[in-house]
């Protein structure tokens, strides 16, 4: 019982510490949303919006999350590579987003990855990858092929 109550407290405080001292003071947990609405990765990348969309709503309905509403924050980088770090960096500056969602090809994962490093912003990476990068600041969610 012990042994089960040290494990729920770690992981509470893992969760806690995955966000900024603002977002646990502000009223909600700003996302940011970063995939293409437009240009040729549109067709594969509103789909994705939408899934984020819908999976913050739906977290939204069972109370939020540590107390707190997630608040969506869309940006259009158009397929355009060097637009998606531009589009970070206003998501993470300028909203003030506690994490991004987004990116669907490499070539976008590598755009933004100095920005988020430099920020030390957080980005969950929906799709695998090639592997042979690693970054605190990046959840890569897809299998690795190596």
């Amino acid at each position: 019982m012990k042994l089960k109550k040290l494990a729920t407290t770690m992981a509470l405080s893992i969760s806690a510490s995955m966000f900024s001292l603002g977002a646990l003071a502000a009223d909600t947990i700003k996302v940011g949303v970063l995939h293409s609405l437009s240009g040729t990765m549109a067709i594969s990348e509103t789909t994705l919006k939408d899934t984020v969309l819908m999976m913050i709503e739906d977290q939204n309905k069972k109370g939020g999350l540590l107390g707190k509403k997630l608040e969506a924050v869309v940006v259009d980088p158009a397929s355009n590579w060097p637009l998606f770090a531009e589009k970070t960096r206003e998501l993470l500056d300028q909203e003030e987003v506690d994490v991004i969602f987004g990116c669907w090809t490499s070539v976008s994962r590598k755009s933004v990855l100095p920005v988020i490093e430099e920020l030390n912003g957080l980005m969950f990476y929906p799709v695998q990858y090639e592997g042979e990068e690693s970054s605190k600041n990046v959840f890569y969610t897809g299998a690795a092929p190596n």
